[in-house]
């Protein structure tokens, strides 16, 4: 039996220590410890009589999972998908399990970008793969300089005309083959009246596109359920009380989900979470027995 847990926070260790303690061969994927690591003073969690700065907690939740026995990578995490089983995409490899639990905390912040809010669905998209069938032909930009925008270009790139990079003023951070075009000018706006027809930059030059695709940073956890087709509301994952989303040996816990985004909260759904994969999995294995 096997999981992935898609982050390192508090939601996703505690979802892995409740997987690990089950005899669950647990795989923790993360770039960073998010927003927790940016925490000075938590004094408001139980068990510590000092505070105790978000760091610490984070370092202390990740050795508790390596002493139970998961493995942790730091790895940016680009898609996930099915295979013969579900298959989570990393800059550095593709790791399969029967169940995986998305807890990379809240969605980040659309780039405030006249136009953007305005035109999503109707031009603007969130998701290359979901969306990419709609622009066949036509020329579409992705806005982001990183691994996780070329991964949205890569996929756009068989089905569109032509595939732009728009770094926003940002510098480029991954080595972008010839046949996506980079530019990496700052963006004044996203035109168009009832759809996308192009996007304006700071120096007044425009360049015409059907489709503008944001891959602003690296896949939050709501970008990486809607490319399974998971049900969201928003920014949010849409769950029911165990963390189960609407896909079976698919799951999400912490702030990704809504409600109040505290550590106490996100250990808790991380719980639940953890407890529900591990019975479809006991589930899964019995079923093949039979």
């Amino acid at each position: 039996m096997r999981a992935i847990i898609v982050g390192s926070g508090p939601a996703g260790v505690s979802a892995a220590l409740y997987l690990a303690r089950a005899g669950v061969s647990v795989t923790i994927l993360s770039k960073d410890g998010g927003a927790l690591l940016k925490a000075d003073k938590i004094e408001n969690y139980y068990g510590f009589a000092e505070p105790i700065s978000g760091k610490e907690l984070y370092e202390q939740g990740l050795a508790n999972a390596k002493r139970l026995g998961c493995t942790v990578k730091e790895e940016e995490v680009i898609g996930v998908s099915f295979l013969n089983t579900l298959a989570v995409q990393t800059t550095e490899a593709t790791y399969e399990a029967e169940a995986v639990i998305l807890a990379t905390g809240a969605s980040r912040t659309a780039p405030k970008i006249d136009g953007l809010a305005r035109l999503e669905g109707h031009g603007v998209s969130y998701c290359a793969i979901c969306d990419a069938f709609f622009y066949r032909g036509k020329n579409v930009a992705v806005i982001g300089s990183g691994e996780y925008a070329l991964h949205e270009a890569q996929t756009l790139l068989p089905v569109a005309g032509s595939v732009t990079m728009l770094t926003n003023g940002a510098p480029l951070t991954v080595e972008v083959p010839e046949s996506i075009a980079v530019d990496t000018r700052k963006i004044v706006s996203i035109d168009g009246e009832d759809a996308v027809s192009g996007v304006t930059f700071a120096d007044g030059k425009t360049i015409a596109v059907d489709g503008v695709f944001v891959a602003v940073g690296v896949a939050s956890s709501a970008d990486l359920a809607r490319k399974l087709g998971a049900l969201t509301e928003g920014n949010r994952i849409v769950t029911n009380e165990n963390g189960e989303t609407n896909l079976p040996g698919l799951y999400a816990a912490g702030d990704c989900t809504g409600g109040l985004l505290q550590i106490a909260e996100a250990v808790a759904k991380g719980a639940k979470a953890g407890l529900a994969a591990v019975r479809f999995l006991r589930e899964q294995s019995e079923n093949e027995v039979k």
